[in-house]
This record gives structure tokens, C-alpha cells and sequence, in this order.
């Protein structure tokens, strides 16, 4: 039972509230309160300061921190060698991933891996690219797919790279250009891709120095194509969600090439279960087909 009080205290830690460790550990909040409120009387200190705000480590608790991380990183090492134990034929792969990975990649790749292994589920979390990240770091999902490269000490596997294209509409005075140019970009209004941190669009147009006008932001790929094809401006959108696209919209390459690269990223491969790692390698066929 101990085990379970240190996973307690270290996931009220990293989310600052007994409620979020309760829902990630699949507890109670008044049993994850009640296991710290063991670990205190045990020990015969306090580990946290509860108050309206919400709940802040006490000295002893910083400094019991690194200790009680690293059993429970030991334990978790432990649960999954014994999971490789009994091979992989039940269990759960957590992906994030964001919409045009999980609509045009992921389907294939899980059809054929369940072939296989019938009996492994998957729970796919869609999301930007900083949500991305925080989920595989805070330990909600197993991996995730990301633009390359990232800041964050992860692991990465390339996947491979996108091409970013001028997506107009069919009466666009450009529509019939071998090239866009790069200086045309400032003279319609732009549907932008984006949310939260600065991606690999606005690189762009930091890199040739344009100002954009701007009239829409979201990361919602289908929105911005049904916007282009309602005439309301232009984009630039990835190759990858532009396949078998539903919308009466002309796509461009710029006339300097723009790409992004794709990969996955996870805290480490080898802590991964040996369903992960398995995928991983279903993965990795698909990329050299």
C-alpha cells in the first residue's frame, strides 16, 4: 500500500491538487487526501499546506520530493517488466497526436497492428502542439506526434516531412500560377493555423519579413479550407490534411518551399510498455514503405 501513497503524494505534486491525482489515479479525492494524511502521521510531518488557493509543498515535503519520485519511477519500471513478462496481449496505448497524423496516418497503422493484437486498445488525444507535449511529460499518454524539434529533453523518432502549401480559393486572380509568391501573402486576408504558440507558419512569414492580414486563427484545419473555399481569403495549410480534401479549394507550393517535420516523442522509449514500443515498430514499417 505504500507504493500507492507515494504515487499519491508525487501526482499531487505535479498537479497541484488533490482532485487532478485523484482523477489520474483513478481515486477519490478524499482517498488520495486520506493517504497523504497516512503518509504525515506516519513520518510525523506536514507535506503540504492546505488552504482555499489549493494545496503547496512544506519544506520537508521538497525535500522528500526527488526520493519518493524516484521509487515511483522504479516501481513503474517494474510494472512493466512484468508486463513484458506476460507478453502484450491486452492492454492500452495512449497517443497524442494532432488532426491530420489522426486522420490520415493513425487508422492504417492501428487496422494492422489489431490484426495482431486484437485485444490492445488505444486512447487518442487530439490536441496542438503544447498540449502535445505537457500530456507526454506530465505521463498522460505514451507518446505523442509532434512538429521536430521540439525544446522539451524528450526523445524523438523522425517521421517524416510535410510540405506546407498556399491553399485559395478556385477564383484566386493566382489560381493559375506555377508558383505562389512568397510577397502575395500580404495581399489577401489569411486563415490562420495556429493556436497557442507560435508554429510553423508565422516562421514564415517572420522569415520573409510579411505582415499578414490576418482575419482568422484557429487549429482547425477543416475550417480554414471551408473558409478558403467560400472566398473569405487564403492559408497555408500541411500536405498531409490537404489529402483527399472534400472542399473545391487550389493548392500552391511556395516559391521558396516550406516543410515541417514530423515525429513522435515520448520521455523515454525504454519506460515504454511493450505494446508502445511494439506500435512504435508498426510505425516504423509504415515509414519505409
Amino acid at each position: 500500500m505504500n507504493i500507492q501513497k507515494y504515487m499519491a503524494f508525487v501526482k499531487a505534486v505535479e498537479y497541484g491538487s488533490f482532485t487532478k491525482a485523484a482523477q489520474d489515479l483513478k481515486y477519490t479525492q478524499s482517498g488520495i487526501s486520506r493517504m497523504i494524511n497516512d503518509l504525515e502521521s506516519e513520518w510525523g510531518i506536514l507535506l503540504f499546506e492546505r488552504g482555499r488557493a489549493g494545496i503547496t509543498l512544506t519544506s520537508d515535503g521538497l525535500r522528500l520530493l526527488p526520493q519518493l519520485k524516484r521509487i515511483c519511477n522504479e516501481h513503474e519500471m517494474l510494472m512493466i517488466q512484468i508486463e513484458e513478462l506476460h507478453d502484450i496481449q491486452s492492454g492500452i496505448i495512449r497517443i497524442g497526436t494532432f488532426s491530420s497524423v489522426a486522420t490520415h496516418w493513425l487508422p492504417n497503422i492501428i487496422k494492422s497492428f489489431k490484426k495482431d493484437y486484437p485485444d490492445i486498445d488505444f486512447e487518442l488525444l487530439l490536441g496542438d502542439y503544447t498540449e502535445i507535449e505537457s500530456w507526454i511529460i506530465e505521463g498522460r499518454v505514451d507518446f505523442g506526434f509532434l512538429r521536430l524539434p521540439i525544446k522539451s529533453e524528450m526523445e524523438t523518432i523522425f517521421v517524416e516531412q510535410d510540405r506546407l502549401l498556399v491553399v485559395i480559393p478556385e477564383d484566386h486572380p493566382l489560381a493559375n500560377c506555377d508558383k505562389f509568391p512568397i510577397k502575395e501573402l500580404s495581399n489577401s486576408p489569411f486563415m490562420l493555423l495556429e493556436k497557442g504558440a507560435k508554429a510553423e507558419i508565422s516562421e514564415i512569414f517572420v522569415q520573409h519579413q510579411i505582415v499578414p492580414q490576418v482575419d482568422f486563427t484557429t487549429w482547425d484545419d477543416y475550417a480554414i479550407m471551408s473558409m478558403v473555399e467560400n472566398g473569405l481569403g487564403i492559408s497555408i495549410l500541411p500536405e498531409l490534411i490537404l489529402q483527399r480534401s472534400p472542399y473545391k479549394i487550389i493548392t500552391k507550393e511556395l516559391e521558396v518551399p516550406a516543410f515541417r517535420d514530423i515525429g513522435i516523442a515520448m520521455r523515454e522509449q525504454k519506460s515504454l510498455s511493450l505494446a508502445a514500443k511494439k506500435f512504435l515498430d508498426y510505425l516504423s514499417y509504415r515509414k519505409r514503405k
